[in-house]
């Protein structure tokens, strides 16, 4: 099906004003599909033009009283001729439920055999639930009637009213862009609030209602603070009314900005224990949603090239302000360690591209850039910004760009107008250098008889003169830090700071954007000098340096590791101790190092800080998932299951005992009678993924034959089960068993286009690449596959990224053999 360019939305758009949109579901039809009637009101300037709809069946389609032949629908695309100054579409169609997370998607809770729907509009998903002019800068108001059982209550962007048993009528909405169109239907529970006088729900699933009860006085309390922060920061009130957060089933997105119904992926409903980490990441998840209200919702983008500043900006307020509004207080330490770290990543593969780029490519080839540069690097850049402009001058710009131009489109270049009729000077060569220049510059220290050196060197293929507004620290043996604010405008810049200080940190506060190296004599003392720096961002820095140069064979992954080691045992932050076993559980074992020794050592660590983490804590809790993942003493696990030799403090709940059963699983410890008793115990829908992850990680031939045709060949496979199949497939220690799908995966990957759509292609691709399958035979297959152009390019992405990480791990290999 033919993808909208911007060409096309930009001849639509000329010849179309709609006015509004009046949508009525049926959603009492059956198991398969439900009915959608859509009536249209719109001014043409031309006499044609078409709508987009994406139906199991075209009923009847009416233009100013007089038929349109259904057969007239191509590639989800219905021409309209005769088109009069003002108009009266009328759509009657049958579409299908989802189980891909896009469209109206339909989930069976696996716990009690309950229905639930929401609607996922984002992007081209909205013809898939009723008839429109899909594309951002077509706004219009929305009045939508439901017919639903009548034990189910209905959620959507506009205030729900039942008017009678089953029907459901929605109020008329502020002027909305197709993607934020939602609803929420199913027998949810629903816990109802208020603050500074918007109405507040919340709402989830009948089984993760005790949870939900459990964790609304947190949401409701984040969301209040947010919401008086924002208010405070924009000077302009939120304006969609009501204000629900709807957690969902088998969503794909961490959430969806939905005017006046967010919806989010119901993990954030905890139902088990989780760290300090997970709760702070659950509130920014809601702030930036909230962020979203007036940058994106009352202000939205003209076209999808500019999905980056909304992300972008809501990612940077939701740091922002969960820091100044929340109680949560490690939220730059989260952003240093992890959502910087997949921009820094995405920045240097192949598919790199600027943050803010060019209107040229077509709806769905703008979804392969959202990525960690849309989100991470672009909120990065705003903090310069920031910086750069005084936070005086960026909020008035914000606060003008939103109030003039309020429920309709803005671009890129409107902000920027915005911030120079602020104060701002200079702008469009700053951004220039750090918007539209892909790429990220290398920030180095070496030390002089006097001093310190910074060194700026942008990288070849994209040269660019980036000012960067920045710290350098010194620390001595102690860990005791003195710093130094830099303006490094220049290529070098000397600073005066210690040279015989023990370590030099470039970019300590972590305030730009770039790649930090170390000198050699700082990298020397790093093992010992850094587990004793206080700052937990300032260890997120040394951090992110040593995954960059080793990912880049300039360092040896060797002392990467040996400096991991020597930092897990006083490391008090549940996000470092995460990052740093994840990446050598990631990246180094199998992949940069041979799995043993290295895998031994970094267990007996994490199990060795068990004995003295506090009991009860977050910080146990991380220590032990880390352990969990790497142990190969079954019978520890075992015991544990059993409840035999539990650590004090610790609770081995339902999502702990799917993670030492996954273990078990990998190790060959279980089987799937074993499996088959966990599922017993946990009969959750998330039980069901959880199950479906053992099982794919089983040493079995049956075991990878049964989740590859899950991954390959099953239809009707919901999306969470399927990255499931996915993540357990290919394990670092079973290479042989495993080895026969390498070449099975670049001939049959590129057929899963046909089963599934959307985000979810991309996500399968990448998830059930071999990413332990390191040679250069493989690296060829890939390149292969990327150079067809008859694959689906959200695959061809996929596949193309995962190629960089295969080359990066051959240069290491080749720059730092181990025996």
């Amino acid at each position: 099906m033919p993808s909208l360019t911007v060409d096309g939305a930009r001849t639509r758009a000329a010849a179309l004003t709609v006015h509004s949109y009046d949508v009525d579901l049926d959603l009492t039809q059956g198991e398969r599909t439900f009915g959608s009637t859509t009536r249209i009101v719109f001014s043409a300037a031309e006499q044609s033009s078409w709508v987009d709809v994406k139906p199991d069946e075209l009923l009847s389609v009416t233009l100013n009283g007089t038929p349109v032949d259904p057969a007239g629908l191509s590639d989800g695309r219905l021409a309209l001729t005769g088109l009069t100054a003002e108009n009266e579409l009328v759509v009657v169609a049958s579409m299908l439920y989802s189980n891909d997370g896009e469209g109206l998607h339909r989930s069976v809770d696996a716990a009690d055999g309950l229905t639930y729907l929401y609607a996922m509009s984002f992007l081209d998903a909205a013809p898939r639930i009723f008839a429109c002019f899909d594309q951002p800068d077509l706004k219009a108001p929305y009045r939508v009637k439901v017919t639903a059982p009548p034990e189910w209550i209905v959620l959507g962007n506009g205030a729900a009213t039942k008017v009678s048993p089953g029907r459901w009528e929605l109020a008329e909405t502020k002027p909305l862009s197709t993607y934020f169109v939602t609803l929420v239907a199913g027998p949810y529970h629903q816990i109802l609030g208020e603050h500074d006088g918007i109405p507040l729900g919340l709402v989830s699933r009948q089984s993760l209602a005790e949870a939900l009860d459990r964790e609304a006085e947190d949401l409701f309390e984040v969301t209040g603070q947010a919401f008086d922060e924002f208010h405070r920061l924009f000077g302009y009130r939120y304006p969609f009314g009501e204000y629900h957060q709807a957690f969902v089933p088998e969503f794909n997105a961490g959430a969806m900005e939905n005017p006046g119904c967010v919806t989010f992926r119901d993990s954030m409903v905890f139902r088990s224990a989780v760290t300090d980490g997970e709760r702070s990441g659950r509130a920014r998840t809601v702030v930036h949603e909230m962020a979203h209200q007036w940058f994106g919702d009352t202000v939205t983008m003209q076209w999808w090239n500019d999905l980056w500043l909304n992300e972008s900006f809501a990612e940077y307020m939701a740091y922002r302000v969960s820091t100044t509004a929340t109680r949560y207080a490690d939220n730059w330490i989260d952003f240093a360690f992890v959502r910087k770290w997949w921009g820094l990543q995405a920045d240097q593969r192949a598919s790199t591209h600027p943050v803010a780029a060019d209107a040229v490519k077509d709806a769905l080839a703008s979804l392969d850039d959202f990525d960690g540069i849309s989100y991470a690097k672009g909120a990065a850049v705003l903090k310069q910004l920031n910086a750069y402009l005084g936070d005086e001058v960026f909020l008035n710009g914000v606060k003008a760009h939103i109030s003039s131009n309020e429920f309709g489109n803005a671009t890129f270049a409107d902000l920027v107008t915005k911030w120079t009729e602020a104060g701002a000077v200079g702008l469009e060569a700053w951004a220039q250098n750090w918007l539209r220049t892909p790429g990220l510059d290398t920030i180095t220290a070496e030390r002089t008889a006097t001093g310190i050196r910074l060194h700026r060197t942008a990288p070849a293929d994209y040269p660019a003169d980036r000012p960067h507004q920045l710290t350098i620290a010194g620390y001595d043996e102690s860990g005791r830090g003195t710093s130094v604010p830099v303006l490094l405008n220049a290529d070098v810049v000397d600073v005066e700071l210690d040279p015989s200080i023990a370590v030099v940190v470039p970019d300590a506060a972590d305030d730009t954007w770039a790649k930090i190296r170390f000198d050699a004599a700082s990298l020397a003392k790093l093992p010992a000098v850094m587990p004793k720096i206080d700052d937990g961002v300032t260890r997120a820095v040394i951090l992110n340096s040593l995954r960059d140069a080793t990912a880049d064979a300039e360092l040896d992954p060797r002392l990467g590791f040996d400096v991991v080691l020597a930092a897990l045992p006083s490391e008090t932050s549940d996000i470092a101790v995460d990052t740093m076993v994840n990446w050598v559980r990631g990246r180094l074992l199998g992949q940069y190092l041979p799995v043993e020794p290295y895998r031994g050592r970094l267990a007996a660590v994490l199990t060795e800080r068990l004995q003295s983490v506090p009991a009860g804590s977050s910080l146990q809790l991380a220590v032990v998932r880390g352990a969990v993942g790497l142990t190969d003493d079954a019978e520890l696990l075992k015991g544990w299951l059993a409840g035999d030799g539990v650590p004090a403090g610790l609770a081995v709940d339902a999502d702990l005992r799917w993670l030492i059963t996954l273990r078990l699983a990998k190790l060959g410890a279980v089987d799937d009678a074993g499996i088959d008793a966990e599922l017993a115990r946990d009969t959750s829908s998330e039980g069901v993924v959880h199950a479906t992850r053992c099982r794919a990680a089983l040493p079995t031939v049956a075991a990878k034959e049964r989740a590859w045709a899950q991954i390959m060949t099953d239809a009707d496979i919901a999306n969470y089960e399927l990255y499931a199949a996915c993540e357990g497939f290919w394990q670092y220690d079973q290479l042989e068993l495993t080895a026969p799908y390498v070449d099975r995966y670049f001939a049959e990957i590129a057929g899963i286009e046909k089963l599934r759509s959307g985000w979810v292609v991309a996500q399968a691709a990448t998830l059930s690449f071999p990413v332990y399958s390191i040679d250069e035979r493989t690296v060829a297959l890939a390149a292969n596959l990327v150079a067809d152009e008859d694959v689906q390019a959200g695959i061809r992405r996929a596949v193309g990224d995962r190629r960089d990480d295969l080359i990066r791990a051959l240069a290491v290999r080749a720059a730092y053999p181990v025996n």
